[in-house]
């Protein structure tokens, strides 16, 4: 396997927008390079004004649950150092559990599923309906495979379409954190990569922006994010 990793995660930048309805982030300079005080150099602080679900994030137990795990809570055996196993659904909207395969290959897995909705991204139509979804079925099997995590390079993993959400109910009833908006999956292998998914740890919240890498043992030159 040739020597590579991968970028996951799509940059926060000033006013994007992400899921509907939700505000873009601002990000602003606190204390420009003009006002700082030093005098044998200058620096830039700047501040970030954004909610948890912008960009690529993660989702925690308590973002559902009020008695679950919130981002600081979240064991680190989920997020680092966890082997991928990827599901290909490319061309599929509505993805039910027959995708999954043999149930053993997945467990304690972080199992990243590749729509290839993330083509659309930073247009209208990507926060537009229509977009790829799991059906609580995939979410039951997942859970009663043990996955670390999962993650999806669409705008949710439920069907937005509905006021319900028996993937995000299922999993992180489970305990299992989801990852939505991830991009470049296709670059994974199908096996045999690895993952980081590293939110910074804010008590009090149930979602939050993370930086996903995903990279082969033998390690490698970075390929940053095709879109």
């Amino acid at each position: 396997m040739s020597k590579a990793m991968w970028e996951l995660s799509h940059p926060i930048s000033d006013g994007m927008l992400t899921y509907p309805n939700l505000p873009g982030p601002r990000v602003t300079t606190d204390i420009s390079r003009e006002q700082s005080p030093l005098i044998d150099m200058t620096y830039d602080i700047a501040r970030v004004d954004m909610v948890g679900n912008t960009g690529t994030y993660i989702d925690a137990p308590f973002h559902f649950h009020a008695d679950g795990a919130d981002i600081a809570e979240l064991p680190l055996e989920r997020l680092f150092n966890v082997s991928i196993v990827m599901i290909r659904v490319a061309g599929i909207r509505v993805v039910g559990p027959d995708v999954l395969g043999d149930p053993a290959r997945l467990w304690g897995k972080a199992v990243l599923v590749h729509t290839g909705w993330s083509a659309r991204w930073g247009s209208s139509a990507y926060r537009g309906p229509g977009h790829p979804f799991l059906v609580g079925e995939v979410a039951d099997a997942l859970v009663a495979a043990n996955v670390a995590l999962v993650g999806i390079d669409s705008l949710d993993i439920d069907d937005t379409s509905l006021p319900t959400r028996p993937c995000h109910h299922s999993l992180l009833g489970a305990g299992i954190p989801i990852i939505e908006h991830m991009t470049n999956l296709d670059a994974v292998p199908d096996t045999g990569a690895r993952l980081v998914a590293l939110p910074a740890p804010v008590r009090g919240m149930g979602s939050f922006p993370l930086r996903v890498v995903a990279w082969t043992d033998d390690g490698g030159v970075v390929r940053p994010a095709t879109n």
